[in-house]
């Protein structure tokens, strides 16, 4: 296959300190692409073949390879979903910090929420999926027909407002377009500090929350991975072990090249967890996804692509 270096999609957060230091210290021959507006937009762009490799959040992967694509209106989705999954990035579970503005006394908590407005940055995007997640927590489930199709889905909010990256949802709460979003804790926690915007509650993904895909293209006709994926693996576990040895170093260049604080960048450290080896995917953890968002109405059972067949290289 090619030698031409890999573009590989991320999400330039905290959470891709490691990936930087692959290339800085490690030699991962990669163009780095940033997608500030998440795994949704990753998706779309590894399907047009845009990217090759990318980051992201597992119920994001997850919600679009398991989609139905008869049912998702979605042309890109092709033949194969354009992507499966092939390594595990992060161990640990996600916090998403639940936010509204900063002047909306009407909203008091979580449960005022129910029936609102929620901003996401994409159809399909984690924002988006983890709305399901949490109105199924709250029994919010409301059984009615998606558009254009004869699905019985669940649909808890007035609308899903739909506004690309982390800024627009954070002026959405405050002018009103939206009630509340879902983002990331620490990176919503800047903005709580300067009063911006207000924090109502968090949520937890019950999975092991960014894994690593390879676009459908990388594969040969006997299912062998591009070795120059296998080789980008190798050079972000080495970055993942410098990260590991180098606290103070991965402290400096998030508060310094990334939008955190040094103080919430130490006590994120305190809550994240990286494998040493990357390649490969826990079936079960795509099993326990899956069968969650199914029963939070995003997947529906008997129909979308089956756990096994989202992944390519198992662990």
């Amino acid at each position: 296959m090619s030698a031409t270096p890999l573009k590989i999609g991320f999400v330039p957060e905290h959470f891709s300190t490691p990936i930087h230091f692959a290339q800085k210290h490690y030699g991962l021959s990669a163009e780095l692409i940033p997608f500030p507006s998440g795994t949704g937009h990753m998706i779309t762009s590894l399907r047009s073949g845009e990217i090759d490799v990318a980051v992201g959040l597992t119920e994001g992967w997850v919600a679009g390879l398991g989609k139905d694509p008869s049912t998702t209106q979605d042309a890109s989705f092709g033949t194969d979903g354009g992507y499966r999954l092939v390594g595990t990035y992060v161990e640990t579970p996600l916090c998403w910090a639940i936010s509204t503005g900063a002047d909306r006394p009407e909203i008091q908590s979580v449960d005022s929420l129910k029936g609102g407005k929620i901003g996401v940055s994409r159809i399909g995007s984690g924002s988006y999926v983890m709305g399901y997640v949490l109105a199924d927590q709250r029994d919010w489930l409301v059984p009615t027909t998606a558009v254009g199709t004869d699905v019985e889905t669940a649909s808890p909010f007035r609308d899903f407002v739909v506004l690309n990256t982390f800024k627009n949802l954070r002026d959405a709460v405050n002018s009103g377009e939206a009630d509340f979003f879902m983002w990331e804790h620490f990176t919503s926690k800047k903005y709580y500090d300067s009063g911006e915007i207000r924090r109502v509650g968090e949520i937890y993904t019950p999975w092991s929350s960014w894994k690593i895909v390879a676009s459908t293209k990388l594969f040969d006709d006997q299912k062998k991975l591009d070795e120059r994926v296998e080789e980008a693996m190798e050079k972000i576990n080495e970055g993942i072990k410098h990260f590991e040895e180098h606290q103070d170093e991965a402290v400096k260049y998030i508060s310094t090249e990334l939008d955190y604080s040094e103080e919430d960048a130490r006590e994120w450290l305190k809550t994240v967890k990286f494998p040493q080896k990357v390649q490969g995917v826990d079936q079960a953890v795509i099993d326990k996804t899956v069968n969650i968002l199914r029963k939070a109405g995003v997947l529906t059972e008997g129909r979308g692509m089956k756990p096994e067949e989202m992944i390519a290289k198992s662990r």
